[in-house]
This record gives structure tokens, C-alpha cells and sequence, in this order.
């Protein structure tokens, strides 16, 4: 195993999101063969295709980082995104409306890929934005 810095860790990370966001994205230079997302369930081509869906449904999506944390072998990310809804996302037809959210993804590094993968995001939040979920009345009054 390589000992990389707890700089060159976030420095990976940080060259990872550049590189999606420049839609310039290389798998095999950052995600380890033996990939886990546990968010998702998926592998490193499982990763691609949820990344080929994602750019297809909303091709302007982009992420900035808000805060970043290194701890041991762990990479702390607060993010957030925006991305306008182009094209058929999980069987929704496009919309056309933008969306803004935050979320936390936690990446593991190991020999300067990444390898495993946690994220969390309030997705009630991006579909309620394109149009999918309604809160009812009750909720409304609930959550002005």
C-alpha cells in the first residue's frame, strides 16, 4: 500500500470533481478496480453508467466544494450542486427546471484512487425541484 498525505487525499478528491465537472472523466485514472459505492450499490461500471445517466439528464450538472476534510484514509466533502433537468432521469420526462441542493460525500483513498464511496443527499429536495414530488397541503402546513 502507497502512504500518501492527508493533502494529496484531498488533492485526488478535489481533481476527481474537476474532472467531472469539465466532463473529462477518466475511471481508470481515479476509481480503483475494486470500487464499492455503498450509496448506490454499485461498482466502478456501475459508477459509469450512473454517471452517463446523470450528465445525459442534466448535461450542465456542477459541483462545488464547500468544505473538505481529510482524516486517515477518508475524504470529507460538503458540496453543492446545480444542474438543469435536460433529459429522462429514472423514467421522469425533462422538465426543463434547474435544480440547487448540498450534499456530503465521504470517499476512501487507497493507493491515490478512490475506492469506496458514501454519500448523502436529501433527494425529497432535487425531485421535489423538478417537479416529481408535491407535498400536500398537510405538509405545507407542517413544513412552511
Amino acid at each position: 500500500m502507497i502512504q500518501i498525505s492527508l493533502e494529496e487525499n484531498k488533492a485526488i478528491v478535489r481533481r476527481w470533481i474537476e474532472s467531472y465537472n469539465k466532463r473529462n472523466l477518466d475511471f481508470d485514472a481515479f476509481i480503483a478496480a475494486d470500487y464499492v459505492d455503498h450509496t448506490n450499490k454499485v461498482d466502478r461500471e456501475g459508477l459509469k453508467q450512473l454517471f452517463a445517466m446523470g450528465l445525459k439528464a442534466f448535461p450542465d450538472w456542477h459541483e462545488a466544494i464547500e468544505d473538505i476534510i481529510a482524516e486517515g484514509d477518508k475524504v470529507w466533502v460538503r458540496l453543492s450542486y446545480t444542474g438543469t433537468h435536460k433529459s429522462e432521469f429514472f423514467g421522469l420526462a425533462p422538465t426543463g427546471k434547474k435544480i440547487a441542493s448540498k450534499s456530503v460525500d465521504i470517499y476512501r483513498v487507497v493507493d491515490g484512487k478512490l475506492a469506496e464511496y458514501w454519500n448523502v443527499t436529501d433527494n425529497t429536495d432535487m425531485f421535489k425541484q423538478i417537479g416529481a414530488i408535491e407535498i400536500t397541503e398537510e405538509g405545507k402546513k407542517l413544513f412552511p
